[in-house]
């Protein structure tokens, strides 16, 4: 049965496509292109990028990607924290919708917190969603107390989303910011699913466990850890989308179930945090 998660009353495949590293270079484009509108094909709607990916390019590349098919996607981009005033937001958010050559974004995100204050940051966001230009919006890396300041600002409950960090080997959220995510039903979104970024960054494609379980199953240890990552209520993961093979795998793992022995296997490898640890961040 295939996973959904919901975002402000549209309910989304809890797997999407993220583009970090996309559009860095030229040999890649037709290949990185193919696998993103091979997401859509497998319906892996929502498609994640922001303006420091590349400098813009890899927005450039989901824009080629989404020639007569913006309708089809669910657009989310971020913002550089220095970008997030009133008057820059705009220009930033402009710059975006044209290398993703449409006139709006179904989410845009605070790629992470900066000095300007939050109130600022609201306003900003607000006059882009009066414009039309976006239709919700959000934070990136943020954590628990960062949450609660901007929930606490005039406008902060808007907030739609929050994308940070998380894999089987950094479930440092699972302490209290996830719970308090889940409490205000903000849905996370997990960046770096497959553990490949981080301080805590692990191998995990070669872990013992892992692979005993995903042979028993008759997946991949890619599936696996998709699979533990959105088996929490409000949870979505957004892996890379590199080519058509590992676009068909991610798409796969939205129908994946873990038993409760297993789950318990994996906890026993990579215990829960039993105290609040600083968010894992890249």
């Amino acid at each position: 049965m295939t996973k959904f998660i919901d975002f402000s009353g549209q309910s989304l495949p809890a797997i999407g496509q993220g583009t970090w590293y996309m559009g860095e270079e030229s040999s890649r484009r037709t290949q990185e292109i193919a696998a993103l509108q091979a997401g859509l094909e497998h319906g892996l709607t929502l498609i994640d990028t922001a303006e420091m990916y590349a400098d813009g390019g890899a927005e450039e590349v989901v824009g080629e990607a989404l020639r007569g098919r913006r309708d089809r996607a669910w657009l989310v981009s971020k913002v550089y924290p220095w970008n997030a005033g009133v008057v820059d937001a705009v220009e930033a958010c402009e710059r975006s919708l044209r290398r993703l050559q449409t006139d709006y974004l179904d989410l845009y995100l605070l790629h992470w917190r900066g000095n300007i204050p939050l109130e600022e940051t609201i306003l900003a966001m607000e006059k882009l969603q009066q414009a039309g230009k976006i239709r919700r919006w959000g934070v990136s890396n943020f954590d628990s107390s960062d949450l609660s300041e901007l929930l606490a600002e005039k406008g902060g409950e808007a907030c739609a989303a929050n994308q940070v960090l998380y894999h089987l080997a950094s479930r440092g959220i699972e302490f209290d910011l996830l719970p308090y995510c889940q409490q205000k039903a903000i849905p996370v979104m997990a960046y770096c699913p497959l553990a490949q970024a981080g301080r805590l960054r692990h191998d995990l494609m070669t872990h013992a466990t892992l692979n005993e379980i995903a042979q028993q199953k008759g997946i991949t240890v890619a599936q696996l850890l998709l699979a533990w990552v959105i088996r929490k209520e409000g949870v979505m993961a957004i892996p890379k989308a590199g080519s058509l093979a590992h676009v068909a795998e991610n798409a796969a793992a939205l129908n994946i179930e873990l038993s409760s022995e297993e789950l318990s296997r994996l906890n026993e490898a990579f215990p829960p945090p039993s105290r609040k640890m600083a968010l894992d961040v890249v």
